[in-house]
């Protein structure tokens, strides 16, 4: 069924588990997601990012994940992550995505706060659900690299003020994590999660999950995290298997659909235990 985000979050935060999001670039990334969460009764949110764009368009994306979602078994938010335009912010909106991250948090503070205010606004009246970043989550390589991450850190008082003047249902926080591959542990502030937590009392986020340990999943959840993006495993895994089905002699791609999903089902099935959201559906 589809639902906006709230509806998977706030039951999230108030039985203290996760739930992932999963980026879905083609429709056999979207199997792998929605599958496994019907298969464990977990809700699930599922999207596409503004940089994933080039990969499929935001139509074509909308073209398969609105109606898988609304015909699935289990609660399942369509979320837009990292918007960086307001155009391709209301184009997902028109288009049937049931949550908005529009991203500002290059912006300086007080620009932030005015663009997402207006987001919320606009997003609250269609039924759908805002989430927005403070402090800023970086990349671990290329030109999004920040050499000081801890300079970007979200300030928990800000925090508060900007949740309470922006309206926002989920705020994505910058806590020592990154996107993409980790090249070195990260260490996570949980301090900071509990503290962000405690003040805003609203569903966090958790970007750059992908590379995380086990432990630091579960450190993360117990602190007051909600919301734990996935991309680059489940990337790597349906890569990993159409090799595997190469080596195994499959000739076509065709054949090579079944390796694709097997190999990123796993990671889904790993991630949806770890988070705790396993038979979580209402």
């Amino acid at each position: 069924m589809l639902v906006n985000m709230n509806e998977i979050l706030l039951p999230a935060k108030e039985e203290k588990y996760g739930v992932g999001f999963f980026n879905a670039v083609n429709v056999e990334m979207a199997r792998a997601i929605i599958e496994t969460a019907e298969e464990m009764n977990s809700p699930v949110i599922i999207g596409t990012a503004e940089v994933l764009l080039p990969a499929m368009e935001l139509e074509r994306v909308s073209e398969y994940l609105i109606p898988m979602a609304k015909k699935a078994k289990v609660p399942v938010c369509v979320h837009y992550d990292h918007g960086l335009t307001f155009d391709r912010c209301m184009e997902a909106l028109r288009l049937g995505f049931t949550s908005i991250m529009y991203d500002c948090s290059t912006l300086s503070y007080e620009e932030n706060l005015e663009q997402v205010t207006e987001m919320v606004k606009i997003c609250h009246s269609m039924g759908a659900t805002v989430e927005g970043e403070l402090g800023h989550v970086g990349d671990n390589e290329g030109e999004g690299k920040l050499l000081n991450p801890s300079d970007y850190y979200t300030d928990p008082a800000m925090a508060k003020d900007f949740v309470e003047k922006t309206g926002i249902d989920a705020l994505a926080v910058a806590v020592g994590n990154a996107h993409g591959d980790y090249k070195f542990p990260p260490k996570l502030d949980f301090d900071r999660i509990s503290e962000i937590s405690d003040i805003t009392n609203i569903p966090l986020v958790l970007h750059g999950g992908s590379g995380l340990s086990d432990s630091d999943f579960e450190e993360a959840v117990k602190r007051g995290i909600c919301k734990v993006n996935i991309f680059t495993d489940i990337d790597k895994a349906g890569k990993a298997g159409i090799e595997k089905g190469i080596a195994e002699g499959a000739k076509s791609m065709f054949a090579l659909i079944p390796y694709e999903i097997e190999a990123m089902k796993a990671v889904v099935e790993e991630k949806i235990r770890l988070f705790g959201s396993e038979g979580k559906a209402k």
